[in-house]
């Protein structure tokens, strides 16, 4: 018979100890989470220890667990699919076990707070949002990469240099800290009349509020019909005229059309009484002065942003009193008149927030610093914990950028007027009551703008959303030609055609919705502008010779100064 073998008694080597107390502390969790939710264990308090709850405090402690086990494996893992997120790009996030360990952790546990964010019961869609834009917030403060003891990247680079890049950091946050504001691009990059906004051309017209600058052409005839521009005052007009390869005013000059550019005032405490009613007769002004200037009946109109949402009220207003044909077609760049749908600036329109809008209003005007800060923290990963990273613990130099120094270049707001433009549009969606706004004593109807217009709208913009954009279209009684446009706020209108990137979609055939327009849409590679040109002409490709009036100063209206002018350098 053969001798058997005596049961092995002896402990388990002390490497398997580690590996035995996470199974322990495993089954103390489980045993502990199974005597909750038996029934009458403990009162009910909802959020807390109600079966929703405890299932995901379940579902947490198990994925933690999971990340443990990978930790303590002996067993190589298999490699993950490449690092989409750029935070974590450096190869010790994935290939040294505490930082693929810290990774992995604040995954689980961001996943686990918006999970929880949108379990929480009782409050409406609105707070809903506030709640988890709030914990996004909180996810992105938090990442492991914006700090220098959890940062692999930071830590190699400070014993490299010795330190040199934190005390180069601590410089560029002290100049930030001076300055009140997150600098994205070093001071001395761009200018304006150096190397951004270099499109020649003259301010032939000047009012307390705006400048209207005449781009000289660049052929030797030119489309009859000229094209006046309306940028949002919440930023400074040369967005649409950056670098000379990037500017749509230089290629729309280049293309044949005598372009006139709007340049808004940077507010001060002498337009503490400016409203909108103000900015819609301003737009009134630009077009009959460029109209008397080339003895034309109409112009092309453009409206960006919150101009367009003001150029939409316009051409209701020119509607109810006789004078639509003033205007032979409007464009709109990311624009919004029915803000039901408005995206995540709806969240900053609460009472509490109006109030602190108003209390820093109190000189009558509101500081633009406020306003950028607004701006990047909806994208605050991208545009302030990036930055954090890069200029204060890796002291990085700052990249040359030019659409960062424009984004950097605040403009001051009406303190009366932006609070009841978010008050009015944002919060109280007043623009599509018909008769429920009004402007110098004539009430808004959208539904009487029937000239012709060509709306463009960004698939990723996160300020203008392509879907509220597209309401527009449900507003507009005349023909309207949408055009989905690759990227976002910016980059889908900023997108010459040389740069061969992103794409468009268009649709002719009718649509009641987005999705309808999407599902039935031809893509197109490349920019929207040759598209939106050939629109354009459309209207009638007669052309004059590019002499007289059509050049900045030689008519009625003498020449005051060279683009790009005082007010867009204005504080």
């Amino acid at each position: 018979m053969a001798e058997q073998t005596p049961p092995d008694d002896s402990p388990p080597p002390v490497g398997d100890w580690p590996q035995r107390m996470l199974e322990m502390q495993r089954a103390a969790v489980e045993a502990g989470i199974a005597a909750l939710e038996r029934p009458g264990a403990v009162p009910i308090v909802p959020g807390v220890t109600d079966p929703a709850a405890l299932a995901r405090a379940r579902d947490f402690w198990r994925d933690g667990f999971a990340l443990w086990e990978r930790l303590l494996d002996p067993v190589p893992q298999q490699s993950d699919a490449p690092e989409r997120d750029k935070r974590f790009k450096a190869v010790a996030w994935r290939e040294h076990p505490g930082f693929d360990l810290m990774r992995r952790s604040y995954d689980l546990t961001s996943a686990h707070l918006l999970r929880a964010v949108d379990a929480v019961e009782g409050i409406d869609d609105a707070a809903r949002e506030r709640l988890r834009f709030a914990a996004r917030g909180i996810i992105d403060a938090t990442s492991p990469a914006n700090f220098a003891l959890t940062n692999p990247e930071v830590i190699a680079k400070t014993i490299a240099t010795r330190g040199d890049n934190l005390v180069k950091g601590m410089s560029h946050f002290l100049g930030d800290l001076a300055r009140g504001q997150l600098t994205h691009v070093a001071d001395d990059a761009f200018e304006v009349g150096r190397n951004l906004a270099t499109t020649p051309g003259q301010v032939i017209h000047r009012t307390p509020l705006y400048e209207l600058i005449q781009y000289a052409p660049t052929t030797d005839a030119v489309l009859a019909t000229p094209v006046v521009i309306f940028p949002p005052w919440i930023n400074r007009f040369y967005i649409l005229d950056l670098t000379p390869e990037k500017s749509f005013i230089r290629w729309a000059v280049d293309q044949g059309l005598t372009v006139f550019m709007v340049s808004w005032k940077s507010a001060d405490a002498s337009m503490v009484d400016v409203v909108w009613d103000d900015y819609i007769a301003a737009q009134r002004d630009a077009v009959d002065t460029v109209r008397a200037l080339l003895d034309v009946p109409a112009v092309h109109a453009i409206g960006y942003c919150v101009a367009g949402t003001t150029l939409a009220a316009t051409l209701a207003v020119q509607a109810a009193e006789g004078q639509a044909d003033r205007v032979e077609s409007a464009t709109f760049f990311t624009a919004q008149v029915d803000f039901a749908d408005a995206g995540e600036l709806k969240l900053f329109v609460t009472d509490d927030q109006l109030a602190l809008v108003k209390a820093l209003s109190a000189d009558g005007y509101l500081d633009g610093r406020y306003m950028a800060m607004t701006f990047n923290a909806l994208r605050g990963r991208d545009l302030i914990w990036n930055y954090v990273t890069n200029n204060y613990l890796l002291g990085q130099d700052y990249a040359a950028f030019d659409l960062l120094h424009w984004n950097g270049d605040t403009t001051n707001l009406p303190g009366k007027w932006h609070l009841s433009y978010l008050t009015d549009l944002y919060r109280d969606n007043r623009l599509v009551e018909p008769g429920a706004l009004s402007a110098g004593g004539t009430p808004i109807d959208l539904r009487k703008v029937k000239t012709p217009a060509y709306v463009q709208a960004g698939r990723e913009d996160h300020i203008a959303p392509a879907a509220s954009v597209w309401k527009i279209t449900d507003q507009f009684t005349g023909p309207v030609r949408f055009v989905l446009a690759g990227s976002g706020h910016i980059a889908g209108v900023v997108n010459p055609p040389a740069s061969g990137k992103y794409q468009y979609w268009t649709n002719d055939a009718p649509a009641a919705t987005l999705d309808d327009f999407v599902a039935g849409a031809t893509e197109t590679k490349g920019s929207w502008w040759p598209d939106w040109m050939a629109w354009l002409q459309g209207f009638g490709a007669a052309t004059v010779p590019a002499t007289g009036a059509r050049l900045p100063g030689a008519g009625t209206l003498p020449a005051i100064e060279d683009a790009p002018g005082s007010y867009v350098r204005t504080r």
